[in-house]
């Protein structure tokens, strides 16, 4: 006998997320004993909600949770055109909000036009790796910055232009004037740090960045301060702008239809970095911030 009261549903976790953006939420917005932010696939074992039945599958903001009662509100059905040999994964992936952010910083920040040069760092990571394949699709050359030699070549293999290890090259500005000796016109920043400030210098007149992260900074103790561009700004005109994906989420349905649609088309290709075991959830996410992850970090419970 079900105990759920009216319009209630009991979600039992079959992925869950872990990203960038727990580190710095956590540290700021938290306290000790509260459960863990994060996104899951969950699949609906009870329910008294007709919105939800029972087999179904929804995204949702639990956290780190194996199991959650709720009354619906937040709970996004996965696509019902999903495809049966599509892992649901991806519905916190590339068909999820990483691929989401990637689209709205191109198109909505961006205004990335074809013909124009992007770079991208963390290139390898859920979002970047969206991000760079996605301007390939629109017609740009694309610029990738990554962590280790496994990441620059997954990255070749995705069709990027250009790519180098930022740990290895000599000097971070003559890794991007060789890579693009006419300079950049957008960049998608997922790193921040002093090496934004390197990459500013880079930009052409006009030049446009998206702010989507800043994970060089998440485990800092103490602020960094410092370098401070706005001269380069000025001089460059440049256009800058920190967003967050939820601010179009009034777009979210048909633009998670067009990503399927790329996955389906072979147009997006999506890797995984997938830890099994509900328990392994913190071992997943400290990984996941020392870049052990070639695309979405995921847990498959």
């Amino acid at each position: 006998m079900s105990l759920l009261l009216f319009a209630e549903v009991l979600l039992e976790a079959v992925f869950l997320s872990v990203d960038p953006y727990m580190r710095s939420f956590s540290k700021f917005h938290m306290k000790e004993g509260d459960v863990m932010i994060g996104g899951q696939v969950a699949k609906v074992i009870q329910s008294k909600n007709p919105a939800f039945p029972v087999g179904s599958h929804v995204v949702s903001d639990s956290g780190w949770r194996t199991h959650t009662l709720s009354d619906g509100t937040g709970l996004v059905p996965v696509l019902p055109e999903w495809p049966k040999d599509v892992s649901l994964s991806l519905a916190l992936g590339a068909i999820g909000m990483p691929g989401l952010t990637a689209v709205y910083g191109i198109e909505e920040v961006l205004g990335l036009q074809k013909g124009e040069t992007l770079l991208v760092n963390a290139a390898a990571g859920a979002v970047g790796s969206v991000v760079g394949q996605i301007a390939k699709i629109k017609g740009c050359k694309v610029v990738g910055s990554a962590g280790s030699d496994a990441k620059v070549a997954y990255l070749k293999e995705l069709g990027f232009d250009e790519v180098f290890n930022y740990k290895t090259v000599g000097s971070l500005e003559e890794a991007l004037r060789k890579a693009s000796p006419e300079g950049y016109d957008c960049f998608f920043e997922n790193v921040g740090g002093p090496s934004s400030d390197v990459v500013l210098q880079q930009m052409r007149k006009f030049g446009r960045i998206a702010v989507c992260g800043s994970i060089s900074t998440y485990n800092d103790s103490e602020p960094q301060t410092g370098p401070y561009p706005y001269f380069t700004v000025i001089l460059k005109q440049l256009k800058m702008e920190g967003f967050i994906y939820s601010r179009w989420q009034h777009k979210n349905h048909e633009t998670l239809k067009r990503l399927l649609a790329w996955v389906k088309e072979g147009k997006l290709q999506c890797r995984e970095h997938v830890t099994k075991g509900f328990e392994n959830m913190p071992a997943a996410f400290m990984g996941m911030l020392q870049g052990e992850n070639i695309g979405k970090a995921v847990v498959a419970v």
